[in-house]
């Protein structure tokens, strides 16, 4: 079967953007693919950021793709209040009870419209998942642990990217893999030469003099590894 062409989605993520001004942050990342929302609930991970208002604030500001995601507990019972909003919702697979119930959200997700995806800590094996990957039209690969920007990258989980990357080829899927976590012209052109379609960068854009270059900078590195 022939393998689906690699994507290049560069996602800025407003976790490191100014909460004061959002709608000026996601004007200075006009050349973004999508706009990244990282959601978390000071439960599932140790820090705190925002709920469904302050994401939807977003809503309107912009009509670039909006990519929610869910750092969260009991995502079975918030994740489709962020269907109806947003382009893409993802969750943790650690946040559930198994696969089966992963594949049971992302059913429920789609159904609202959504595009259906699920996460993965360093520390999580993506062997449950590769059986499912039709289910879902997202993995996102977390590089760091989640819950704080600004962490170091971490070239490891780049094995999981293989994997799914030949998974995705073999079976002639769609489903988009996303990467988040240290995020920079460097990592991004390693994480392109593993698979990776979808970058999430956050303080490496966000905060700088100058987003659109930090952005061009990305795009140029993860184009020369395709």
């Amino acid at each position: 079967m022939r393998p689906m062409p690699q994507k290049t989605i560069i996602a800025p993520s407003i976790l490191a953007a100014d909460f004061s001004r959002l709608g000026h942050e996601v004007r200075t990342v006009s050349n973004a693919d999508w706009i990244h929302i990282d959601v978390m609930d000071g439960h599932f991970v140790p820090n705190l950021s925002f709920g469904l208002p302050v994401a939807q604030s977003i809503v309107g500001l912009t009509d670039k793709h909006l990519d929610v995601h869910l750092m969260i507990e009991d995502p079975a019972r918030w994740a489709p209040g962020y269907a109806l909003d947003f382009d893409s919702v993802t969750f943790h697979l650690e946040a559930v009870e198994s696969v089966e119930a992963a594949v049971e959200l992302a059913a429920t997700l789609r159904a609202e419209g959504t595009l259906a995806g699920v996460a993965i800590k360093p520390g999580t094996s993506v062997e449950p998942l590769l059986e499912h990957l039709s289910d879902f039209d997202i993995v996102l690969v977390m590089s760091v642990e989640p819950g704080f920007g600004g962490q170091k990258f971490m070239p490891e989980v780049l094995d999981k990217v293989r994997a799914l990357r030949e998974r995705i080829d073999s079976e002639g899927l769609h489903t988009i893999i996303e990467i988040d976590g240290g995020i920079g012209p460097e990592t991004a052109s390693e994480s392109a030469a593993a698979g990776v379609d979808a970058y999430v960068a956050g303080s490496s854009v966000f905060g700088k003099p100058d987003p659109v270059e930090r952005i061009t900078a990305i795009r140029s590195a993860i184009t020369s590894r395709l």
